[in-house]
């Protein structure tokens, strides 16, 4: 079975962060990186172990970072037609 399907099925949702970082060799200019990996929220133990490896390794200081997640798998939605259809 897929690890990453166990994982959903767990509470783990596609987790997306925005991490704005000010460029090492131009501090006046800001770059934008993409994070998106399986976490649990709300407290994102892998989204903060990888921002803690961030400011302890990595020569560009955090400026801002933005976080959404979404559940992949969740229970479905049932809508009832408005309407009455004849099939011939």
């Amino acid at each position: 079975m897929d690890r990453s399907f166990v994982a959903q099925l767990n509470d783990y949702r596609i987790t997306t962060a925005e991490i704005l970082y000010w460029m090492p060799d131009h501090r006046h200019v800001l770059q934008s990186f993409v994070w998106q990996n399986l976490d649990l929220a709300p407290k994102f133990p892998n989204l903060t172990k990888f921002l803690d490896f961030w400011e302890s390794t990595l020569d560009g200081k955090l400026h801002r970072v933005r976080v959404a997640n979404a559940q992949l798998i969740q229970p479905a939605e049932y809508k009832f037609a408005s309407g009455l259809y004849h099939l011939h």
